[in-house]
């Protein structure tokens, strides 16, 4: 808990932090990957060009302090336990918490300037180490839980398989490099992927397990990103579907990930678009193979059939089901097999008792989970997926 006297500065310089806080989280990153250049290579590049990773950190920070103020302000655990994640499946050592802690408290200094007084800094500095120490232990419990070791994380994967799944995305069969145990994972989950781009800069990303567990192999699903509006084309996509082919080695983390599929034999409500039908299809898969008599209603939406990855696939999975929807729109070029146009909520079916997850952009997201809360499904039964660093709205 934070002390009282912590709490009242903190109460009363929140405002101005939150303010202030891309601002703030943009000074820190500049400060300290200048300090620590091998930090670079734990951080999206692309994120970071694009302001993402600092409102993601702001967002974090911010919401943190909230919390210590009013626990029901802000729902963080599902926020601390998606961070917690996130730097297991990036060998996040303990050890960096005081590099992260000393930059960012500077960088308050710098944007807020004399206006942060010895009891302010003393505050905030209280307020990180709470949040580090939580972190600290939720990371320490899962790289317990999976037999890992964050100095020795990452594994070479052979691609035993390269397969072209739609336009710009293709499919890479992994077997561990030598001969080691493929190591368990819930549907839903994620690696990470470390590339070395020409000029010697390592980069890493992560991309959803594309098939369940149990098949001697991962697989992910990769679509190339294309920049638009000036954006730079995606780095490391572009290096795997330009230059990774079959015999090929690349370099993994483990599985992570806390958004997984829901236990219990309840209806499932499958709902996608674009490359986030990845985790969906790892859903399908295993619900095929362990409980082919559940209620699931599988729907997705896309540019185009020509675009939407893993079709044929998540046809033939779904003929092994008892009780199984398939609904798809299309931007363009519909079928008799779809509908025209974006996803309509409304026609997603609902049974009682249904949980729902999600995968896509943030906004395709957002509009289905309002839409799927306004029909009577409650919040606490739609679970989602975010590619990079962001969050929905709690309600």
């Amino acid at each position: 808990m934070l002390s009282p006297a912590s709490a009242a500065v903190v109460r009363a310089t929140l405002p101005v932090v939150r303010a202030h806080a891309v601002e703030i989280t943009g000074e820190f990153y500049s400060s300290m990957f200048a300090a620590h250049p091998d930090l670079l290579d734990l951080f999206n590049q692309g994120n970071q060009a694009d302001g993402r990773q600092q409102l993601a950190l702001a967002s974090a920070v911010v919401g943190f302090a909230g919390h210590l103020l009013d626990e029901d302000a802000v729902p963080f655990d599902r926020i601390a336990e998606r961070i917690a994640h996130k730097h297991v499946s990036l060998g996040i050592r303990a050890g960096q918490y005081p590099i992260v802690g000393h930059h960012l408290l500077t960088a308050v200094g710098t944007v807020l300037g004399d206006a942060v007084t010895p009891e302010i800094a003393a505050a905030w500095h209280e307020v990180y180490w709470l949040l580090a120490c939580r972190l600290i232990a939720a990371e320490a419990r899962l790289y317990q839980r999976g037999d890992l070791d964050p100095e020795h994380l990452w594994r070479r994967w052979r691609v035993a398989k390269r397969l072209d799944e739609a336009v710009d995305a293709v499919s890479f069969t992994l077997v561990p490099d030598g001969g080691a145990a493929v190591p368990d994972f819930a549907p839903g989950q994620y690696v990470s992927v470390a590339v070395d781009l020409p000029g010697g800069r390592r980069q890493l990303r992560q991309y959803s397990l594309s098939h369940g567990p149990g098949r001697g192999s991962l697989r992910i699903t990769v679509r190339r990103v294309r920049g638009r509006d000036g954006a730079p084309d995606g780095a490391v996509s572009h290096h795997l579907h330009d230059h990774v082919t079959e015999d090929q080695t690349l370099l993994l983390g483990p599985p992570a990930g806390e958004t997984t599929l829901a236990p219990g034999d309840g209806p499932v409500l499958l709902v996608s678009a674009g490359i986030g039908i990845t985790p969906m299809a790892a859903m399908l898969d295993h619900l095929a193979r362990t409980q082919p008599t559940r209620r699931i209603v599988l729907a997705h939406a896309d540019r185009s059939p020509a675009h939407h990855a893993l079709r044929r696939e998540c046809a033939q999975t779904a003929m092994g089901l008892a009780e199984v929807d398939e609904l798809y729109w299309y931007e363009h070029d519909h079928d008799d097999r779809s509908r025209p146009g974006r996803m309509d909520v409304d026609a997603l079916p609902l049974s009682p008792g249904t949980t729902a997850h999600l995968c896509g952009p943030l906004p395709f997201m957002h509009g289905i989970r309002a839409g799927l809360i306004r029909r009577g499904l409650p919040a606490d039964r739609i679970r989602y997926e975010v590619f990079g660093p962001g969050m929905l709205d709690r309600d």
